[in-house]
């Protein structure tokens, strides 16, 4: 045994050894076992099993590398890279909201995501069982991350029921959404008002495909075809998921690497329309002065929060799949990029096709303008004398149609609002913000109409959409189930199914004529404020509770090289004090905006903020305080004895180990030599105190057994081993491993 062995300076020492023989084993230097003179057993032939953790302990494995990387490529990037990200861009001063995103990214994504990623490799377990080891009293972290992704799992998956709705309706030429509807009244044919008024795209969305209520109170019954659609996305999640990461994994395979095909494609296309530079150049042009303003600077930490789905559960579910010598810090500086990269180039796709179409709509209205010009010259309410010598209006250009402008405005001082002229600007049409359903359904379909062989355009953009969906539910599923076929015996494909039928039936509330406001109000309350405190409980549970030095060590152990320096200071004080500040800055969000919705008014054809009824805000601080509930229940159970701590649940692999391990150890001897200063000696006994109950309720544990990181004094026991009495000093030897 080396000189420097722990073991070793404490016989020399003779000082008393409290710690237990798994802590030793778990601190000890490697061994060779053939060799050392604690083989007893090595003379008679005897194989002594090595103590390693088996990597097969039953536990489902990703058939490869790749395979894992792209299920957690398709959970991060999802519906929010191609909606969410580039509106951000636009609303916060293009180019330059990259800057503190990308910083936040470094200081708040990154390590947060190894985070997850090593502790799920670590303990092999979904959320409620590596929260349970990590501290057993804070274990409602793991069932809030589990409450939250079945909330977000609910309308998630309708976003896809659209999609896959006007999948199916993209296979027409032209378009169901091209054209405004011709109502016959007789002899009489007229176009739809409520379309007249909006435009084809935002008709068909609103009336034809959701056939909405005008106010969250007006449930309006199931809408039929949105009802099918969300059938049709659960049958598909249900099939990809029923035999866990051995289906999700070979569906990754596509539904990970297909988005970026369509993406590629749109890029190319779209950098050969009309306009698209226009569009580009606008969404990089930085607006400095913005990032001055803390609302940049919340909002960037929010995406970059959500964008790689920390506290889901779905990253801790994935990578517990792992052998546990995977490098999760590559794998969490690779995915993270990955997805930031995934963002500037959806961004880049929708500038430029948004571009395009602003300048279809500046040209439109150059030319409707223009026409009222020429109404008014020749009614001489305007004097042809104003009107350049150069300006052509059978070709009206932007350009003349500005200086024709700014001359009737000037000439026309006082009664210049009465001829109802518009200045038909580009940038007014690339500043108008859209984001979310409003981007994807309106202003990119309508794009899309304008295209050549827009069908095709239409089936590609929808399918990538049902693709980025599938990617993350995939991730949510994983996330849910994974946590309870860990904790109990349950059949993984009735446990699926059962699941996805007990969602589809919740989910109707979604598909009835006022569903799209209930998507709005989960999407505002379900996941915001309670994912950002179980994210900083998560990190508070690691950093503070049960050690970063430990973690850190335990991550050389995992990885065979220690990560920098920089994790350590950044789990430990920089990214809890960011958590704490976008927590405060939610909740003063949260108070100063008022609750409500952008409802669609059939009367007006456009949308107008009304605010929650009553019972709708009480339902929304309904879906917050049930998503957080279990934090307390759990901390208030386990503190008070009413529950087990969730040690009979937690990897077999531990427990494997050191029975094996333990059974195969000469226990007198052994006993003498760690726990003696000298053969033959027995150690102290300690000061008797009060006994804690394990887990099965029938058994002691003594509080000198248990490792000072142990969250609240609660200590797993593993196994009892009695040595046989060979002499008078011999006692009984309580082997114990925290888990």
């Amino acid at each position: 045994m080396p000189k420097t062995s722990k073991v070793v300076q404490r016989e020399q020492s003779h000082e008393h050894v409290t710690e237990s023989v798994a802590d030793l084993l778990a601190h000890e230097e490697p061994l060779d076992y053939k060799s050392s003179s604690l083989n007893v057993e090595a003379a008679a032939g005897k194989k002594i099993p090595q103590i390693e953790v088996p990597e097969n302990d039953g536990r489902p494995a990703w058939n490869s590398k790749l395979q894992y990387i792209l299920a957690q490529v398709g959970f991060s990037v999802g519906l929010g890279n191609v909606w969410r990200f580039p509106y951000l861009c636009q609303k916060n001063g293009g180019g330059a909201y990259l800057v503190p995103y990308f910083i936040l990214l470094l200081i708040i994504g990154i390590p947060l995501f190894f985070l997850e990623l090593a502790v799920g490799q670590k303990i092999r377990r979904g959320s409620i069982g590596v929260w349970n080891y990590v501290c057993p009293r804070l274990g409602g972290i793991g069932m809030s991350s589990l409450m939250v992704c079945g909330f977000v799992g609910l309308y998630y998956n309708v976003i896809i029921g659209w999609s896959i709705f006007y999948f199916f309706q993209s296979f027409q030429y032209p378009l169901p959404w091209s054209d405004c509807p011709i109502r016959k009244n007789g002899t009489i044919a007229i176009v739809e008002p409520e379309c007249d008024k909006s435009s084809a795209t935002t008709y068909f969305w609103y009336r034809q495909t959701l056939n909405t209520t005008s106010t969250i109170a007006e449930s309006g019954g199931l809408n039929i075809k949105m009802t099918l659609s969300l059938l049709v996305a659960w049958i598909i999640v249900c099939l990809a998921v029923i035999k866990g990461i051995a289906s999700s994994g070979k569906v990754m395979y596509f539904s990970s690497l297909f988005p970026y095909v369509v993406l590629f494609c749109f890029l190319v296309r779209g950098l050969m329309l009309k306009g698209s530079v226009d569009g580009i150049a606008h969404m990089f042009t930085p607006k400095l002065e913005k990032m001055l303003e803390p609302q940049i600077w919340r909002e960037a930490a929010t995406q970059v929060f959500f964008a790689l789905g920390l506290g889901f559960g779905g990253v801790i579910a994935f990578s517990s799949y792992n052998k546990m010598d995977n490098n999760c810090h590559f794998d969490a500086v690779l995915v993270s990029f990955i997805n930031f990269f995934t963002s500037i180039l959806a961004t880049l796709v929708v500038f430029a096709v948004l571009g395009f179409k602003a300048n279809i709509m500046n040209e439109k209205c150059v030319a409707e303008n223009g026409e009222k010009i020429l109404g008014y010259l020749n009614s001489n309410v305007l004097s042809h004398d104003l009107i350049p010598p150069h300006v052509n209006f059978s070709h009206l250009t932007p350009s003349d149609y500005a200086d024709v402008y700014s001359i009737i405005k000037t000439v026309k001082e006082d009664g210049f609002a009465k001829l109802g002229l518009e200045p038909c600007v580009l940038e007014d049409e690339l500043n108008k913000a859209v984001q979310g359903t409003g981007l994807a359904f309106i202003a990119f379909t309508e794009a899309m109409t304008h295209f050549p062989a827009s069908p095709f355009w239409s089936v590609m953009f929808f399918f990538m959409l049902i693709n980025l969906g599938l990617g993350s539910m995939i991730g949510t599923m994983t996330g849910i189930t994974t946590p309870v076929l860990d904790a109990y015996k349950v059949q993984k494909e009735l446990l699926t199914v059962g699941c996805c039928i007990v969602a589809f039936l919740c989910g109707l509330l979604f598909v009835q004529r006022s569903g799209n406001y209930f998507v709005t109000m989960f999407d505002d309350y379900s996941a915001g404020l309670p994912l950002t405190v179980v994210v900083i409980l998560e990190n508070v549970s690691v950093a503070w509770i049960y050690g970063t030095k430990r973690f850190m060590q335990d991550l050389e152990d995992m990885l065979g090289f220690r990560p920098s320096i920089i994790y350590f200071y950044l789990w430990k004080y920089v990214s809890p004090l960011c958590l704490i500040v976008l927590i405060s800055a939610t909740v003063i969000e949260m108070a100063i905006s008022p609750p409500g919705y952008n409802a669609w008014v059939q009367d007006l054809a456009q949308e107008r903020f009304q605010s929650y009824p009553p019972w709708a805000l009480a339902m929304c601080f309904a879906l917050i305080i049930v998503a957080m509930l279990p934090l307390p229940i759990v901390f208030v159970a386990r503190h008070f004895n009413l529950m087990s701590d969730g040690s009979n649940k937690l990897s077999v692999s531990y427990r494997k180990t050191m029975m094996k391990d333990i059974s195969n150890l000469e226990e007198q001897d052994e006993a003498r030599f760690i726990l003696g200063a000298k053969p033959g000696d027995t150690p102290l006994a300690g000061v008797a105190r009060k006994p804690y109950v394990t887990p099965a309720g029938n058994k002691s544990v003594d509080p000198n057994s248990l490792s000072p990181n142990v969250c609240y004094g609660t200590s797993y026991q593993n196994t009892a081993i009695n040595s046989p009495p060979k002499s008078k000093n011999n006692k009984t030897l309580e082997f114990r491993q925290r888990m």
